[in-house]
């Protein structure tokens, strides 16, 4: 009688704890979704079922956690118990409507949501972490990580956990020497902390030293003439005690560090969130890795070669050390030793190269980096082992008589291959003879810049040319330089043009670039091969936009020639004046007159020129949902005539765009797919309306931007689970579109929530896994559906029908013959199919032997071959 009192209770005990709520929580008799907190207080009423057939009087329940949940004869489904989210989130109940014991309704089903509180801390997988770092870690790189879990659920904040450091010790001055990464639970040094951290003191050993005895090795060279033994001395103990040895110092025993890390769920933002800790032990390590550059060695170095010159040694005692060189040469003279010793293998030459860059890795037995690749430079250091050098064999100047004192006559040139800008490479300039020789110095040398300069007024009388011996030095060697001083004629005479005018000339518009126009000549009554006979001629006026130029090799003849093409419409005439110049200025109160001056006009004629585009290329990127009627661009051209233009479109095989033959404006007239075309091309031609063939043409490349207008789709939307060896189901899925509109897809059962019976999880971008979870009690086929979402949100529920049954053993399933309950075709039409098959079969057998003895017939088989051959 106690559960029959228990139930007639119930509406009592509802009504007194939640009052008027409960009006909220009655509804018809159909499926229904409730969510729940975990954790409720019971009796929990959760929902009434309003049953409209007047006989019902009882309730039943089916399926999972019906030993949690129960209902009431009034239809009053209540917790029996309160639910734990962590031991099921989700429960599927059947309910049937009773009249008496037969079911006059139903089953409904229910489905009921355990929804998490945040009632579980947060904890660490471990009660102490060790760990280990190197003096001078970079700040913000990790050498530990923390890790701590929480069984709130992982889809709420109640499972968003946060990490803090919450104490160091030893602490000075309240720094901080690490950091921890809130989120990842990552250990590193802080800034402060990759400056101050030191390790203990050391002794250091090499490889191949044993701990214990290379110890009482040092102990001996310091503490010499013992007589008690090792084990009895105290001070021996004390320091094997220490563990001076970096490597052999233990986290766990003699931490240089301990830190008190806490992870706090709720993100660590609330006062309420809940919190667990740990402790990290963390030793400091002598960070033995480093770097013993720059190297400086002498180039030509004399020494027994290999020879050491430098020494690294890795913060793993037992490290293999190889050396490569970063930047790949023919020439690598260098080596490492397995203790780590850098050896030169033969003299280096500055001048062949000045700087190495040695690449040092420290590697363990399995060919692993135990510490990060060390770069060090090698600088080949001068030697002054090169003489100077003149630029050239011989260096010729010019110089015109009647010049003032301290005129610069030229520079002599040389260098040097030794290291600029060292004494090696400074190079100081003498004059040390002069033919023919004169009474009184007659040039000078700047002897820092090599700048060659007179000293008196040379006349050409006198001597028309000089050579000077030049020595060039740097510190230590020299080299001579011969130079050649040439006294030149003043330029006391000027060009003169053969003519004054050269008249005109027309000209086509379409004349080619580089045609000759006209040749000119000039003369010079100077000296020869001076510069003061040299012409230059030069066009001084009516060269608009520099259409032409004068070439000329010096010698007063000049070509006058078309360097950019002829524009009518820009300029029809051209009224040019040509200048004759030297080089070299004239005497003084001397000037250029009309006779070095010459002029030449040049009509230009029109011809019909086809339009032109104003863009030399043309482009258009727009979105496939770019309606109809809209202008995609506008092409301009003009005509160079001003004649009337149209505009037309060719190649567009999909009809999607039309021009506007006046304007030049074109727009879509069909809906864009890119789908069916990503990017397609069309050619525009602009033409004169009075002579068609005048034209030209532009190609327009369109590419069309993805929208997202397809959903991902599956594949497949059947397919099969065998009960005895139950694999699961490839889904798979495509999207028309491309990214961002498409892959990675996200895969979810149709109510987003978990299921009782299946379970599907991502695979990778376009597939995921259907697993069965549970065991149908027979054959049964499943519609589930299937939410399938693309990399921007959208998507759709699609079904996907599954059949779980009993399978043959080639893997397919089963199909039992119908009983005399099932649905069958009874026994004549079973035997008229079966007898309809076996006619289709044997027409099928005939037809195949019929065409076998055509083909044997074409190839000369004979019926007495063809039975022997059966």
């Amino acid at each position: 009688m106690a559960p029959m009192v228990h139930l007639l209770l119930l509406p009592l005990l509802f009504n007194i704890a939640w009052g008027n709520d409960l009006e909220e929580r009655k509804g018809p008799f159909v499926n229904t979704e409730l969510d729940v907190p975990e954790g409720t207080l019971v009796p929990y009423p959760m929902h009434q079922f309003q049953v409209t057939h007047p006989g019902v009087n009882n309730f039943r329940l089916s399926g999972e956690g019906k030993e949690d949940i129960k209902i009431s004869k009034d239809g009053w489904l209540y917790l029996d118990r309160p639910l734990d989210w962590s031991q099921d989130n989700h429960y599927l109940i059947g309910v049937e409507a009773l009249a008496d014991a037969e079911v006059v309704d139903g089953p409904v089903y229910v489905t009921i949501n355990v929804l998490d509180i945040n009632n579980k801390a947060p904890y660490f997988n471990q009660s102490i972490y060790t760990a280990a770092v190197t003096e001078n870690s970079p700040a913000g790189v990790p050498f530990t990580r923390v890790f701590a879990l929480d069984q709130d659920d992982p889809q709420t904040p109640n499972a968003e956990l946060s990490y803090s450091l919450f104490s160091q010790i030893p602490s000075k001055h309240d720094i901080l020497l690490f950091q921890i990464d809130p989120h990842t639970g990552e250990i590193s040094t802080s800034e402060q902390g990759e400056q101050l951290l030191k390790a203990r003191e050391g002794i250091h050993y090499v490889k191949g030293e044993d701990w214990s005895g290379s110890l009482k090795t040092k102990f001996n060279d310091f503490c010499p003439g013992r007589t008690l033994p090792y084990e009895e001395n105290p001070f021996f103990t004390c320091v094997e005690r220490a563990g001076l040895h970096p490597h052999l110092s233990d986290p766990l025993e003699d931490p240089d560090y301990t830190l008190i890390v806490r992870v706090q769920d709720l993100g660590g933002a609330s006062e309420t969130a809940l919190s667990g800790n740990t402790r990290v032990q963390i030793i400091v390590q002598q960070n033995l890795w480093v770097n013993p550059g720059p190297i400086t060695i002498k180039e030509n170095l004399k020494e027994t070669y290999p020879l050491v010159i430098a020494k690294v040694q890795s913060n793993e005692h037992n490290a293999v050390y190889t050396l490569k060189q970063k930047l790949r040469e023919l020439k690598f003279p260098f080596q490492i030793t397995d203790d780590g010793e850098i050896l030169l293998t033969e003299e280096l030459d500055r001048e062949d190269k000045d700087m190495y860059i040695l690449v040092v890795f420290a590697l363990d037995n399995n060919g692993r980096e135990v510490d990060p690749p060390m770069e060090i430079q090698v600088l080949v250091e001068d030697v002054n082992d090169n003489l100077p050098v003149c630029e050239n064999e011989e260096s010729v100047f010019e110089v015109q008589e009647g010049e003032p004192v301290g005129s610069l006559v030229g520079q002599l040139l040389a260098h040097d291959d030794d290291e600029a800008g060292t004494l090696n490479a400074l190079l100081t300039y003498t004059i040390v003879s002069q033919n023919p020789s004169t009474t009184s110095d007659i040039f000078s040398i700047d002897a820092a810049s090599g700048e060659v300069k007179t000293l008196s007024s040379l006349q050409r009388r006198d001597h028309k040319l000089y050579d000077l011996t030049v020595r060039v030095s740097d510190k230590v060697l020299s080299t001579e330089c011969k130079v050649v001083i040439k006294v030149i004629d003043v330029n006391n005479e000027t060009p003169q043009f053969e003519k004054n005018n050269y008249g005109s000339q027309t000209l086509a518009e379409d004349a080619p670039v580089g045609q000759t126009v006209l040749t000119i000549r000039a003369t010079d009554s100077d000296d020869p091969d001076s510069g003061s006979s040299l012409i230059q001629f030069n066009i001084s006026s009516g060269n608009d936009d520099g259409v032409f130029a004068v070439e000329s090799d010096g010698t007063g003849v000049g070509h006058l020639v078309i360097v950019k093409p002829l524009d009518f419409e820009s300029s029809a005439t051209y009224s040019l004046q040509i200048d004759a110049r030297n080089p070299e200025p004239l005497m003084k109160g001397l000037e250029y007159g009309s006779e070095s001056t010459t002029v030449f006009s040049v009509s230009v004629t029109d011809i019909d020129e086809a339009p032109e585009f104003s863009m030399d290329i043309l482009d258009a990127t727009v979105p496939e949902n770019t309606t109809k009627g809209s202008v995609l661009l506008t092409v301009e051209a003009t005509d160079p005539e001003g004649k009337e233009i149209g505009f037309k479109l060719d190649g567009d095989t999909l009809g999607w765009l039309e021009i506007d033959a006046a304007t030049g404006q074109i727009k879509t007239k069909a809906k864009l797919d890119r789908e069916a075309v990503e990017a397609f091309e069309v050619t525009v031609t602009v033409f004169e309306k009075e002579n068609p063939e005048m034209s030209s043409e532009r190609v327009l490349s369109v590419r069309l931007l993805d929208v997202n207008d397809n959903v991902p789709t599956l594949t497949e939307t059947q397919a099969f689970i065998c009960v005895k060896k139950p694999e699961p189901v490839i889904l798979k899925a495509q999207d028309a579109d491309s990214g961002p509109f498409s892959a990675p897809f996200t895969f979810t059962l149709g109510s987003g929530k978990k299921s009782p019976n299946w379970d599907l999880r991502s695979i990778d971008d376009t597939s995921a896994k259907l697993t069965l979870k549970k065991t149908p009690a027979e054959d049964k086929t499943f519609i589930l559906p299937i939410n399938i979402k693309d990399s921007a949100g959208m998507g759709i529920t699609q079904s996907f029908e599954v059949r779980v049954c009993n399978c043959t053993e080639l893997g397919y399933c089963y199909m039992a013959p119908a009983g005399p309950a099932g649905v069958g075709y009874g026994m004549w039409p079973t035997i008229g199919i079966l007898g309809g098959v076996m006619g289709f079969c044997l027409v099928v057998f005939v037809i195949v032997i019929k065409r076998i003895n055509s083909g044997r017939k074409k190839e000369g088989v004979t019926d007495e071959e063809e039975k022997n051959m059966m």
